[in-house]
């Protein structure tokens, strides 16, 4: 394991501990995931954007919580619904809202779930950092990425500036992947739509960093995280919305709705079932009290004050009233 990743679990244990050091003299811990001996396994998959971020909470918690045993896989928003709307986990990581496939699924599977924002993210596009381009429009990028697009080279792309006389080599992860139906919906006006002819990565974001490194002419996306923990080797490409304003990605941009539109909210839904256990109630707490602080640690963008307080409070309604109010029934 990293020593980025033993300073950040050891900071979220720390931050913890400080949480419930600050809370009342009674038995409530305040939300910190400690106020009672829990056990058991909770079982996770979904977006490979957010699993990183749970993950780095699910070690801090079981610090807290050695009885526990989360578990996080990465089959990406699409492929990790399926296994949640099948009953085969306990809650779903997503890097875009529930759709209408995944609510049916749900329904047809009995399984009733929740929603709850965990964090901010801006989809960030990437290029080689040897490459001039600063700045793509959304239309300039939909001319790119849109179904049966002829674009193969960077100079190609009608009213670029600087020239730039590169072959494109594009990067992108698969149709299970949140950030694939987030990005063609926001991008090419329609979820899943896309030329077919770029380098289909799956579930590794890693893969489009090495090939967008490797390449000149080298384009791909994925979540600001991966491009916070790779800055070194790649560049971020400012997007122009149409109002004639170039908007990097960053912390700042998100919260204050400048970076259009590829900002979007992160997400994890727990089951109803699963709500009605003391060990996901406990880990639901733990991670909503240490989100902010881990998520700047692993180059994630926190959620508002507001965002934060509204997490909260459904998540302390859901515990409360024993888990009921899911948003959808078998």
């Amino acid at each position: 394991m990293s020593k980025k990743w033993w300073l950040v679990f050891a900071a979220s244990g720390v931050l913890a501990l400080g949480v419930a050091a600050c809370g009342d003299d009674d038995d409530d811990d305040g939300g910190g995931g400690g106020g009672e001996d829990v056990s058991g396994t909770i079982r996770i998959d979904g977006s490979s954007t957010v699993a990183p971020l749970t993950e780095a909470i699910a070690e801090g918690f079981n610090e807290e919580n050695s009885d526990v045993n989360v578990t996080v896989g990465t089959s990406g928003t699409g492929g990790g619904f399926e296994k949640f709307c099948a009953g085969e986990t306990d809650a779903n990581d997503a890097s875009e809202a529930i759709g209408e496939e995944e609510i049916a699924a749900c329904q047809q599977g009995g399984v009733e779930y929740e929603e709850l924002q965990v964090a901010n993210d801006a989809l960030t596009v990437v290029a080689n950092p040897e490459n001039p381009v600063t700045c793509l429009t959304v239309d300039q990028l939909k001319s790119v990425w849109e179904p049966k697009s002829q674009i193969n080279s960077w100079s190609q792309i009608e009213g670029l500036e600087p020239p730039y006389d590169e072959t494109l080599d594009l990067y992108g992860p698969g149709s299970d992947s949140g950030t694939f139906g987030y990005f063609t919906d926001a991008v090419n006006g329609e979820e899943d739509a896309i030329r077919t002819d770029y380098n289909d990565v799956g579930e590794d974001d890693n893969a489009t960093v090495t090939g967008v490194a490797g390449a000149p002419g080298g384009m791909g996306y994925f979540g600001f995280s991966f491009f916070s923990e790779n800055e070194g080797q790649l560049k971020a490409l400012e997007i122009d919305d149409g109002s004639g304003t170039c908007v990097a990605p960053s912390v700042e941009t998100v919260q204050d709705g400048s970076y259009t539109p590829l900002a979007r909210p992160l997400f994890l839904y727990p089951s109803a079932e699963a709500l009605q256990r003391p060990e996901v109630d406990a880990f639901l707490e733990y991670y909503l009290a240490n989100v902010n602080d881990v998520a700047e640690q692993v180059g994630y963008i926190g959620l508002t004050d507001e965002q934060l307080s509204e997490s909260e409070s459904k998540l302390q309604s859901l515990i409360g009233g024993g888990g009921g109010g899911a948003e959808t029934t078998g």
